[in-house]
C-alpha cells in the first residue's frame, strides 16, 4: 500500500465519529429483551436489573430498592420508559458491541461511560423485604 493510500485510510479512522454505533432497532430490542431480565453495569458493577414481560410491561429494581411497575414505547431509534415511581420519561438507545449490547441515556456526553447489559433468563425477585 502506498504511504499516501496508508495515511488516507489513518485519516478516515481518525475523523470517524468515536461512538458511532448502529443503534438496535425496536424490534430489534423486543425480540431480543422480551420475557428476559435485562442487567445492567457501568464499568463491571451491577446498578440494576430489569425484567421485562409481554406487552412492554416492565419490572425495575435498582440495586436494593423495590420493584417499581413500567412499560416501555419507542421514541425514534430510542427505547423509552415510563414508571409510575420515578419522574419523567427515561429514553436510551441500545446497540451491539460484537457479543455485548450496550446502552447509553439520550443526552449523555460523548464521553460517558456506556452501560453494559446482558440478559438472565431468571425473573426479578419481587418479594417483600422482610423486617424493613
Amino acid at each position: 500500500m502506498s504511504p499516501r493510500k496508508a495515511l488516507v485510510g489513518l485519516w478516515c479512522l481518525i475523523a470517524a465519529p468515536a461512538g458511532a454505533q448502529t443503534p438496535m432497532s425496536v424490534a430489534e430490542f423486543e425480540a431480543w429483551s422480551t420475557g428476559k431480565t435485562l442487567v445492567y453495569a457501568l464499568n463491571g458493577v451491577v446498578i440494576g436489573s430489569e425484567q421485562h414481560l409481554p406487552g412492554r410491561q416492565t419490572l425495575d429494581s435498582d440495586l436494593g430498592g423495590p420493584c417499581v411497575d413500567g412499560v416501555w414505547f419507542a421514541q425514534g431509534d430510542a427505547v423509552c420508559f415510563v414508571y409510575a415511581a420515578y419522574e419523567g420519561t427515561h429514553c436510551w438507545r441500545f446497540w451491539r458491541d460484537g457479543d455485548l449490547v450496550m446502552a447509553s441515556p439520550l443526552g449523555a456526553a460523548a464521553d460517558d461511560e456506556a452501560y453494559t447489559v446482558t440478559l438472565d433468563a431468571s425473573p426479578l425477585d419481587c418479594s417483600p423485604q422482610v423486617g424493613v
